[in-house]
C-alpha cells in the first residue's frame, strides 16, 4: 500500500512539474534544458548531474522534438513508464492548448490586426533565432570537412528541388558509408539507398484537396525524421504543406513559426497552429498527435535496448550525417523563408540588430521577441 502511495505521488509530482515548464519553458530547446536541470537535479535532486546530461545526450542523438524525449526520459527515470508517458504528455499539453486558442482565433477572423502589427516585428527575430541555431549546432563542428560538404551540398540540391526527406536519408548513408569504407565494411544502412522514393514518400501529388489523413502523414514524417532541432521541422512543413500540397502559403507558415516561438513549450506545436488553421480543432489534435507519437516510440525503445546494446561508433556516424544535411535543408529554408519576413528596411532592420544581438550577447530569445513585437505595435500606432 506504501509502495502504490509512493508510485501515486510520483507520478503526481511529474504532473505538476511539466505541466509548470510547459508553461514557462520559453527560448526554446536550450532555455528548456536549463530549466530541467534547475528543477529535476539542483531543486527537486530527482537526477544527478551525471543522470542529466548522460540523457541529455541521448535526447539529443535520437530523431524527434529533443526537449520533449528529455522530459520523458526523466519521467521514466523518476516513476516507470507511466512517468515516461505523463512527463512528455503533460509537458506538451499547455503549449498545445495556448497555440490552439491563438489558432482558432487567427481562423476566426481570418486574421488578427493586432497578431498581425505584433508579428510585424517578431518575423524578423524569428529569422535571427534560425540563423542563431544554425550556428550553434554547426559551430562545434566545422573541422569536419565532410560533414560541411554534406551540408552545403544538401542546401544546393534543396534549391533544386529534392525533397527533404531523401536529403536526410542521403546524408546519413555518405557519412556511415565514408566511416564504413575506413573500417573496409559496409553499413546496413547502406541498404536504404535502393528503397525507391515512393516508399519514403508519400506526398508526391501537388495542389491535392486537405485530407486529415494526409496531414497525420506529414507530420509523422517530420516528428520521425527531425533530428538536430525542432527547426528542421520547417522543411518537411514548407516542401510538403507549401510548395507541393499548397495547403499553405510562405505567410502563413512565418506565423506558425512566430506563435511557435511566442508561446511556450516545445516548438513543434507548430504543428497544432497549422493543424488547426487547415483541419480546426480535429486538425489540431491529429497534427500534434502525428507531431509527437515518433518521439514516444523512439524514446520506448531507448529505454529498452539502449542501455542493453549501447549506441555504436558507426550508427553514430550516420546520424552525424543525418544532421549535417539537416543543417543544409535549415539553410535553404531560412534564405526562402526571409522573403515574407523581411519585407522593408525597418523589418530588415530587427533582422540584422536580433541577428547580432543572439551572436555577440547570446540574450535569451525570450527577449528578442518581445522587443520586435512592442516594435510592430509602435510602427502600426505611430508609423
Amino acid at each position: 500500500m506504501t509502495s502504490r502511495k509512493s508510485s501515486q505521488n510520483r507520478l503526481r509530482s511529474i504532473i505538476f512539474a511539466f505541466i509548470k515548464l510547459g508553461f514557462i519553458a520559453f527560448g526554446g530547446p536550450a532555455a528548456a534544458y536549463a530549466m530541467m536541470r534547475q528543477e529535476f537535479v539542483s531543486r527537486r535532486r530527482w537526477l544527478t548531474e551525471a543522470d542529466f546530461f548522460g540523457y541529455l545526450g541521448i535526447a539529443n542523438l535520437v530523431p524527434g522534438p529533443n526537449a520533449t524525449e528529455m522530459a520523458m526520459l526523466i519521467g521514466h527515470h523518476h516513476a516507470g513508464w507511466w512517468g515516461l508517458f505523463l512527463g512528455g504528455l503533460t509537458y506538451i499539453l499547455p503549449a498545445m492548448f495556448l497555440v490552439t486558442v491563438i489558432a482558432m482565433f487567427y481562423l476566426r477572423f481570418g486574421s488578427l490586426p493586432a497578431l498581425e502589427r505584433i508579428l510585424y516585428g517578431i518575423k524578423p527575430v524569428v529569422i535571427a533565432i534560425l540563423i542563431s541555431a544554425i550556428w550553434g549546432m554547426l559551430k562545434p563542428r566545422l573541422k569536419q570537412p565532410v560533414g560541411l560538404g554534406i551540408a552545403i551540398a544538401a542546401g544546393t540540391a534543396y534549391f533544386f528541388g529534392v525533397r527533404p526527406l531523401i536529403l536526410l536519408v542521403l546524408g546519413g548513408i555518405l557519412m556511415g558509408t565514408i566511416h564504413a569504407l575506413k573500417d573496409f565494411s559496409w553499413p546496413v544502412s547502406g541498404l536504404f539507398f535502393y528503397l525507391p522514393q515512393t516508399l519514403l514518400d508519400f506526398s508526391e501529388s501537388d495542389a491535392a484537396p486537405f485530407s486529415l489523413l494526409q496531414l497525420f502523414w506529414v507530420f509523422l514524417k517530420a516528428g520521425a525524421l527531425m533530428v538536430g532541432s525542432g527547426y528542421v521541422l520547417i522543411a518537411f512543413i514548407r516542401d510538403d504543406l507549401v510548395v507541393h500540397l499548397n495547403w499553405l502559403t510562405e505567410s502563413q507558415l512565418v506565423d506558425a513559426i512566430a506563435v511557435g516561438q511566442v508561446t511556450p513549450g516545445p516548438l513543434s506545436t507548430t504543428a497544432t497552429f497549422i493543424g488547426t488553421l487547415l483541419g480546426g480543432l480535429p486538425g489540431a489534435v491529429l497534427a500534434t498527435f502525428a507531431m509527437f507519437l515518433p518521439s514516444f516510440l523512439v524514446v520506448l525503445m531507448v529505454v529498452l535496448f539502449f542501455k542493453r546494446y549501447q549506441l555504436s561508433d558507426r550508427l553514430g556516424k550516420i546520424l552525424d550525417g543525418v544532421s549535417f544535411a539537416a543543417l543544409g535543408l535549415m539553410a535553404g529554408v531560412v534564405i526562402e523563408i526571409a522573403n515574407s519576413a523581411v519585407t522593408d528596411l525597418l523589418s530588415a532592420a530587427i533582422a540584422i540588430v536580433a541577428t547580432c544581438l543572439l551572436f555577440l550577447f547570446d540574450l535569451n530569445v525570450l527577449w528578442l521577441i518581445l522587443g520586435g513585437g512592442l516594435i510592430g505595435l509602435f510602427r502600426a500606432i505611430f508609423l
